[in-house]
């Protein structure tokens, strides 16, 4: 069976909008940004099991742009202007594009189930180690005095990321159960 691109088009736009949807449903929030959602990052990761890395990583730019003109005021905090491109690029473009990569992680693992898991948890560390790497070169500044800004970005950014990789990927792998029994996709030519 073939799909159009106007349909795969068209499904990771409603997968954009629910993950961002998802974003403002938190479980939990840190004071200094960052939260646990209710699976906002599910969206992304599903558009890039049924459709590839190429539609995912798309589809995580695309929700990117969107979560850094919706949350510009982040960017505004830092204090240089490559601070600002780095903030964009590290908290916004590469963090949100890593969602994209589920796909080929999970193509990795002959069991589906249990290679939408990995895809799911390796495609989120790497947003993790966008956020890791942001919290050292960006907000440094925040971390207490004494405390290795390296541990201190690591504990943060890991004190919501690691929660929310954990509840995505079982989300995800139910999901997909349902998802490719009920909704099966052929690749597209080209």
């Amino acid at each position: 069976m073939k799909q159009s691109r106007t349909r795969i088009l068209v499904e990771c736009a409603l997968m954009i909008a629910m993950a961002t949807v998802l974003k403002y449903i938190k479980v939990f929030s840190m004071p200094l940004g960052g939260s646990v959602t209710l699976c906002a990052m599910a969206p992304l990761v599903i558009a890039s099991l049924r459709h590839g890395v190429k539609w995912g990583m798309f589809t995580g730019v695309v929700h990117g742009l969107i979560q850094m003109i919706m949350g510009f005021d982040n960017v505004l905090y830092c204090t240089t202007i490559p601070a600002m491109v780095g903030c964009v690029l590290l908290d916004y473009l590469l963090a949100y594009t890593a969602m994209g990569t589920s796909a080929f992680f999970a193509g990795l693992v002959k069991n589906r189930s249990g290679g939408v898991a990995l895809g799911t948890a390796v495609a989120g560390l790497l947003r993790y180690f966008c956020s890791f790497l942001s919290g050292i070169l960006i907000w440094g500044g925040y971390a207490p005095e004494g405390m290795p800004v390296w541990w201190y970005s690591l504990t943060y950014n890991g004190s919501y990321m690691l929660p929310e990789i954990a509840i995505t990927a079982v989300a995800v792998v139910a999901i997909m159960k349902i998802v490719d029994k009920r909704m099966p996709v052929a690749s597209v030519q080209g």
